[in-house]
């Protein structure tokens, strides 16, 4: 690979027709840092934090409604018992609870039918979940318009890394319409400020609290559970877990289990308004369904001691007090270091390079701007051999890219997505997705490649290969990519081969 093709596509997402590296490659790189738009037109134009909540607290509004109206959900009998007998000449008519004519639930078929409290949950929740898939939809459109069409890929490419290094994922209800608005409001208006500012701003989203739980969690000895002793709540760990070993500290990093427990301690009664099933699912903020809310009730009292630092009681400050340490760490400077040179250099990270980043970070506080400078200047990360093999995300809009697309339908890239392999906010897991060739190259997956750009290839009309190639991988393809290109049958072929030729595929 050349320098101009290593700033294009390992730094990048890629080449735009007509498009090319001007003056010094790093330069050109580290230039974009200075034009990149956090909030583009596609971006300002998605579904937003408040919009989605809104949607969301008249979903569980409703769901108290049919409580209230019909009682608690009624488990399912088990297999082979027997059917509730009936007082004979007795019967109570029952009426769902009134709806908003937008929400009104559809007739509900089959057995469902015959109990209008679970037919009055289940309708008010296909409904929420329509909501919720088009808000995704919408929403996966608007990142893959931005990544298209932004002249900053490098800045785009981080907002990527960075939103899976703090991975949600939409397999729960109230996720499925918040993510994409976490990475828009709580990650890109902070990739070019501090780790620190965009830590805090995602914990405190409510997308990352309803993921991990802790809209539910409940100090043990709070006046919460003073005043409800046989309501089951407790402590719940996972945010806690989460943060410190993925989203900071990382792995064996010399924190025990203990600490853990008083981090999570000191997160009691950071929840959401309005969304969710925590103790805050009842109340607003300012009428504001989805804002940060901290409930001093909930909270569990007295000092913590984490990692050996003593917190003194301070409500809602004590866990962000935390926060703010776990943030200029040293085992979090490693952990950022490590990362962004797996994803740089390769995927076994340099050490050296490693070292100076982490250098960079605990020298500047944690500045990004200051860790991407020697990022770029690591000569790790501008070796002329491919270091990397795209994840299907990457390979989909470098090509979308090298076609010259601009817009793209709501759900095209959904379906996209999921055919490759890499659903779009969807990891299954908060580490988020693999950032390692061993994840993305086995035979199967390349071979969905292969078919995609057959058909990117049949619906892109006459575009020549021969020529676009040189501009996607300037002074560096190969001789067997040229003599396929030039051995190709039709430009369709041609084209459809150069999409999954090695350039193409690796950087």
């Amino acid at each position: 690979m050349s320098a101009s093709s290593i700033a294009l596509n390992r730094f990048g997402l890629g080449a735009r027709p007509g498009g090319g590296v001007s003056g010094d490659p790093a330069k050109w790189v580290l230039a974009q840092c200075e034009r990149f738009d956090a909030r583009p037109a596609a971006i300002a134009g998605a579904p937003s934090t408040a919009s989605v909540s809104a949607t969301l607290a008249t979903y569980f509004a409703q769901q108290r409604m049919i409580r209230a109206e019909f009682g608690p959900r009624r488990p399912k009998p088990a297999p082979g018992a027997a059917a509730p007998m009936k007082a004979p000449g007795i019967s109570t008519p029952m009426t769902a609870p009134a709806m908003p004519a937008t929400m009104a639930p559809p007739a509900m078929p089959g057995p469902a039918a015959d109990n209008p409290g679970e037919a009055a949950r289940r309708a008010a929740r296909q409904l929420a979940g329509k909501q919720s898939r088009d808000d995704y939809g919408g929403a996966v459109a608007a990142r893959t318009v931005a990544a298209l069409t932004s002249d900053a890929p490098f800045v785009e490419r981080l907002v990527h890394f960075w939103a899976n290094h703090f991975a949600v994922s939409t397999d729960k209800l109230e996720v499925t319409g918040l993510a994409g608005p976490m990475e828009f409001e709580a990650i890109r208006p902070h990739v070019l400020g501090t780790f620190a500012d965009m830590l805090n701003a995602v914990e405190r989203h409510p997308a990352m609290l309803l993921y991990l739980d802790q809209a539910v969690s409940v100090g043990p000895d709070s006046p919460f559970v003073a005043r409800r002793p046989r309501r089951r709540t407790g402590l719940n760990e996972n945010l806690a877990r989460e943060i410190m070993e993925l989203h900071t500290l990382g792995v064996r990093s010399g924190y025990t289990q203990a600490d853990v427990t008083e981090f999570a301690r000191a997160m009691t009664g950071w929840t959401v308004a309005g969304i969710g099933r925590g103790p805050g699912a009842r109340m607003q903020d300012d009428a504001r369904p989805g804002a940060f809310l901290f409930l001093a009730e909930v909270h569990q009292p007295g000092d913590r001691t984490v990692m050996g630092k003593r917190y003194p009681a301070a409500g809602e400050a004590q866990a962000h007090a935390v926060l703010a340490d776990f943030a200029v760490h040293p085992a979090t400077a490693t952990h950022i270091a490590t990362k962004l040179a797996r994803h740089f250099a390769g995927d076994t990270p340099p050490p050296a390079m490693v070292k100076r980043l982490q250098a960079a970070f605990l020298t500047s506080g944690g500045d990004l701007p200051t860790v991407y400078r020697v990022l770029v200047a690591s000569p790790e990360a501008w070796v002329t051999q491919p270091v990397k093999f795209k994840s299907p995300w990457e390979w989909y809009v470098s090509t979308q890219r090298a076609l010259g697309t601009t817009m793209v339908q709501p759900g095209l890239t959904v379906g996209m997505m999921n055919q490759l392999g890499q659903p779009v906010w969807k990891p299954g897991q908060p580490v988020g997705y693999d950032d390692i060739a061993a994840a993305w190259a086995g035979p199967d997956a390349i071979l969905r490649r292969v078919e995609a750009a057959e058909r990117f290839a049949a619906r892109a009309g006459p575009v020549d290969a021969r020529a676009l190639a040189p501009t996607l991988f300037p002074a560096s393809l190969s001789a067997a990519t040229t003599q396929a290109l030039a051995r190709a049958e039709s430009p369709a072929q041609a084209l459809a081969l150069l999409l999954v030729a090695p350039e193409s595929m690796r950087r």
